[in-house]
């Protein structure tokens, strides 16, 4: 896979570091010669451009990656190379990174945009992962389809802890895409059954997360009783 990266800071050579090892293909892009390192990750293509300018775009070949990764701590330019990289070049994945959270409702589709990562948000959202149980935490958006992976963890007295997956009613628009339990990860399947401690990790639509949570954090009738005694 072709990767283009746009801001070769820190933030674009961890990224690029991790493509590398994985096996892909990295062009690191930044206008700035101080940010040019060759040597800090020298198995990636570097290129001294303005990823803002179209011609940049067209030396880089935009048209041949299979996803850019706009990285720069500039929202507006992560914005316009995102916007270019989709209706210019058709880059089937853009990947934007979000460094001022006022900023995310920009973020959208319509600046070509599927995924948009919001450093200060993703790092509140693990930190309420961590301490929350029952409720909903969104961990990141995907631009694209209008939709959230969000998890909640499955409290005590939850009324589907022992109910096999496939016989959970779950909201429209909504999929549970993995079960973290303990150390496992576990793809989940109809007779899974879910167990008290699970981490639940859905892709949902907005529309559907605050159904999700009242459905997992819908107390057992015996628990309602004693809450009440």
């Amino acid at each position: 896979m072709r990767v283009a990266i746009a801001g070769a800071g820190a933030v674009g050579r961890s990224i690029a570091g991790e493509l590398l090892e994985n096996g892909h293909e990295v062009l690191l892009v930044d206008k700035a010669p101080t940010a040019i390192s060759v040597e800090r990750v020298p198995q990636a293509e570097w290129l001294l451009a303005d990823a803002c300018e179209i011609t940049s775009l067209d030396e880089a070949a935009l048209q041949r990656c299979n996803v850019v990764i706009a990285a720069t701590g500039d929202d507006k330019v992560n914005l316009v190379v995102s916007l270019l990289a989709k209706t210019e070049y058709g880059v089937p994945r853009v990947v934007a990174r979000v460094n001022n959270p006022k900023n995310e409702w920009l973020f959208t589709e319509a600046w070509g945009v599927d995924v948009a990562v919001s450093t200060p948000r993703l790092m509140s959202a693990l930190v309420e992962e961590a301490v929350s149980v029952g409720d909903l935490v969104r961990l990141m958006r995907f631009s694209h389809g209008d939709a959230n992976l969000v998890e909640l963890t499955l409290p005590p007295e939850s009324a589907h802890a022992g109910t096999r997956v496939g016989d959970v009613t779950w909201p429209e628009d909504t999929a549970l895409v993995t079960i973290i339990r303990g150390q496992r990860v576990l793809t989940p399947n109809q007779e899974d059954v879910l167990e008290v401690g699970d981490e639940l990790l859905f892709v949902a639509a907005p529309s559907r997360e605050e159904q999700l949570e009242e459905l997992l954090s819908e107390r057992r009738a015996n628990a309602r009783g004693g809450a009440s005694q």
